[in-house]
């Protein structure tokens, strides 16, 4: 194993040191709950958003902490869910007159650890909601799961459920947005690589140098099959024959188009992508709104990227194009 690493165990609290003096005006580290945090936060005038997943996808989500997106962000070790008393007292610490939103990528761990913690902060008088957000077509079920996994799609909820909380809204209006995103989100994965985390050691899964795993879950979870290398219009055509008849989208429709890289693709690779994918989208009279390309949601260094779309209205575009403030980019 080959990475910029001390003690394993250590691989996370010095990750969220540097993400706090980074940014040292506008974010504030809490240790004791992995917690990274707005340096202006809780504010009453506003509902707090509050997300956390394990470590090792970053920018999610600890990075995507700030004006416009979340609040805080509690993770936990590496692919593994924060324990339920991080989201508690982290809960506890941003609790605002609005209310509090817990975004929960859905994942059993961390389905259970949300839940408890919103039990938990609701017993203390604390107003609180939890979104699940299950953007991924790989599966119906998993290992990790109970129904779809979260995965790169999460973004366009957190920034629009973000935005709305810093225009007034309500608790209960940030929660319907935020339904709204998520049933209209779509997402698959493909990997080319495995990755490593720290404190294993080795790689998580083996695939052979001319195999990919078509689905493939932001943990390396199996996905819907492994195939031989293809080429990039291949690979797209995997793409969009597993997402778009999902929802579906059709043709006529308005989308947002996200090409993520999953840690350990190279940027024009991404966008070599896209231009494809584009391309295809448009001969299904498909319309790409708004573009996004880069890291988003990744799997340490795993080579390989996901391809989102999301189905936009007037209200999910006004939000989308909110500004915002994070440790990462200026949307």
């Amino acid at each position: 194993m080959k990475k910029f690493v001390n003690d394993p165990k250590d691989y996370v609290p010095q990750m969220l040191r540097g993400i706090e003096l980074a940014n040292p005006d506008t974010l504030r580290y809490v240790p004791e709950y992995n917690l990274i945090m707005r340096a202006d936060a809780p504010r009453n005038d506003k509902v707090s958003i509050i997300q956390g997943s394990g470590s090792g996808h970053e920018p999610a989500h600890v990075m995507s902490v700030g004006k416009g997106m979340l609040d805080g962000a509690c993770p936990g070790d590496v692919f593994a869910a924060p324990p339920s008393d991080y989201v508690y007292e982290t809960a506890k610490l941003l609790a605002s007159d609005k209310g509090v939103l817990l975004l929960v990528n859905n994942y059993t761990g961390d389905k259970m650890a949300f839940e408890m913690a919103q039990e938990l902060a609701e017993a203390d008088g604390i107003t609180a909601r939890t979104l699940f957000i299950d953007d991924d077509v790989a599966v119906q079920d998993s290992t990790y799961t109970v129904g779809r996994r979260g995965v790169a799609g999460n973004f366009f909820v957190m920034k629009a459920v973000g935005a709305a909380a810093e225009a007034g809204a309500d608790l209960d209006e940030v929660v319907r947005i935020g339904e709204k995103v998520n049933s209209v989100t779509r997402t698959l994965g493909i990997a080319l690589t495995a990755c490593t985390p720290p404190a294993k050691g080795a790689p998580l899964f083996e695939l052979g140098d001319d195999e990919i795993e078509i689905g493939v879950g932001i943990h390396g979870e199996p996905g819907r099959r492994r195939a031989k290398i293809m080429s990039a219009d291949a690979i797209v055509d995997e793409f969009l024959g597993a997402v778009v008849p999902d929802l579906p989208y059709s043709s006529g429709d308005d989308v947002a188009l996200m090409i993520n890289g999953l840690g350990g693709t190279p940027l024009s690779e991404l966008y070599l992508l896209y231009g494809i994918a584009h391309e295809k989208l448009t001969a299904q009279g498909i319309n790409v709104r708004r573009s996004y390309v880069g890291e988003y949601c990744t799997s340490l260094e795993m080579a390989g990227a996901s391809l989102t779309l999301v189905k936009l209205d007037d209200e999910i575009t006004r939000l989308l194009e909110a500004p915002a403030e994070i440790a990462i980019r200026v949307f």
